[in-house]
C-alpha cells in the first residue's frame, strides 16, 4: 500500500530516508549488487543514458498522453459552453459533467469553511470526486487534469534551458510548507469568512479563462509564471497548492499506482531527472530499497515520465488486485 505512514509524512514535507529494516530478500539483492564489478563499457553506456534524458532524448510515450488528456479535458468544457451543449457544464474546480456533480475537495473545504454551510450539491459533488481519484491513484488529477500543470511543464523546460546557459539559478524551498500553506488557507477561510485561496488559485482562473474568456486574473498567471521561469521551477505546485496535498491524501489506498521492481534496477537514476516530485524515488538509489518491491509514495502525480525513461522497465504502472 502506498498510503503507509511513512509515505504520508514525506508527502507532508519530511525528509526521505534509508528504511531502518530491509527484508532478507532485498537485502540479499543489494549485497549481490555490491559485489557486482561494472566494467568500463557498462559505465559509459550508463553516462550516456544519463545524457541522453538531460538533453530530453527518450521516449514521451505518457508525457504526451498526459498532454492530451489535459487539453482534450480542459477543451470540452470550452466546447460545451461556446456550443451549448451541456455536457461539460461549470469549470475543472466545479462543475456537472454529464450530470454527475463535480466538485474539488480542498475548495469546497474552503466554501464549507467560509460560510459555515453545506450545500448538497456540494457534498454530492465532493463525494463524486473523492471516489473518482481514490480510484485513480489521487495526484494524478495534477498531471492528468490540471491546466497550470501543463503550464508548469512548459515553465520548467525554459527554467532548465536557462539554467544550463547559467542564466538562472534555482531556488528552493522546504516541501513541509505546503503543508502550512493548506492549514493557514483553512483557517484564513474560518476566519474571514471568505476563501482567499479559491480567490488566487490558477487552476480554477485558467479553467474559466479558458472557457469565458481571459481577464484581469491573468496577470497572476502571469506572474506565477515568471516566477517559476526565473526563480524555482514548479514553486505553486511543490510548496504552495493545497489541492495536490489533499489530492494526495485522497488518493492513499489507490490502486493504481506506479511500483518499483528492485531486481533489474542499475541504479542510473534516470528516473530522478525527470520525476516532477524526485523525493518520492529514494527507493531507487542504490541500497534505499527496503523491499523488493515497492509501491511509490502518494505525493507520486502518476506523470509516468519515470516508466518512460527506465531502461531496464524497473517502473511500472499497476493496479493492484488486477
Amino acid at each position: 500500500m502506498k498510503g503507509n505512514l511513512e509515505a504520508l509524512m514525506v508527502m507532508l514535507g519530511k525528509t526521505p530516508k534509508k528504511p531502518k529494516e530491509i527484508v532478507p530478500t532485498a537485502q540479499t539483492i543489494h549485497l549481490q549488487k555490491r559485489a557486482k564489478k561494472i566494467t568500463k563499457a557498462e559505465i559509459a553506456k550508463i553516462k550516456l543514458e544519463l545524457q541522453e534524458v538531460e538533453d530530453g532524448k527518450y521516449s514521451k510515450k505518457w508525457r504526451n498522453r498526459r498532454w492530451f488528456s489535459i487539453i482534450f479535458i480542459n477543451l470540452m468544457f470550452t466546447l460545451s459552453f461556446w456550443v451549448d451543449v451541456q455536457l461539460f457544464e461549470g469549470s475543472i474546480i466545479a462543475s456537472r459533467v454529464l450530470g454527475f456533480h463535480m466538485a474539488d475537495i480542498y475548495s469546497s473545504l474552503q466554501v464549507v469553511l467560509a460560510y459555515k454551510i453545506m450545500f448538497i450539491n456540494l457534498i454530492i459533488g465532493t463525494v463524486t470526486v473523492f471516489v473518482i481519484w481514490l480510484l485513480l491513484g489521487g495526484r494524478a488529477f495534477c498531471s492528468w487534469v490540471c491546466p497550470y500543470h501543463l503550464l508548469a511543464e512548459i515553465a520548467e523546460k525554459i527554467h532548465l534551458k536557462l539554467a544550463a546557459k547559467k542564466w538562472v539559478t534555482e531556488h528552493n524551498f522546504h516541501r513541509g510548507v505546503r503543508t502550512v500553506f493548506f492549514v493557514v488557507f483553512s483557517l484564513l477561510a474560518f476566519g474571514l469568512g471568505y476563501s482567499l485561496f479559491n480567490s488566487i488559485n490558477p487552476v480554477g482562473m485558467i479553467s474559466r479563462a479558458l472557457i469565458y474568456g481571459p481577464g484581469i486574473a491573468m496577470i497572476w498567471i502571469l506572474i506565477l509564471f515568471l516566477f517559476e521561469v526565473f526563480y524555482s521551477r514548479r514553486a505553486w505546485c511543490r510548496y504552495v497548492c493545497p489541492m495536490g496535498l489533499t489530492y494526495g491524501l485522497t488518493g492513499a489506498l489507490s490502486p493504481l499506482q506506479i511500483t518499483y521492481q528492485l531486481s533489474n534496477c542499475q541504479h542510473e537514476t534516470c528516473c530522478h531527472i525527470v520525476c516532477e516530485v524526485p523525493h518520492v524515488l529514494e527507493c531507487v538509489k542504490k541500497g534505499r530499497a527496503g523491499n523488493v518491491k515497492i509501491d511509490i509514495g502518494t505525493d507520486c502525480t502518476l506523470c509516468g515520465a519515470c516508466v518512460d525513461v527506465c531502461p531496464t522497465g524497473s517502473l511500472k504502472f499497476e493496479i493492484k488486485g488486477i
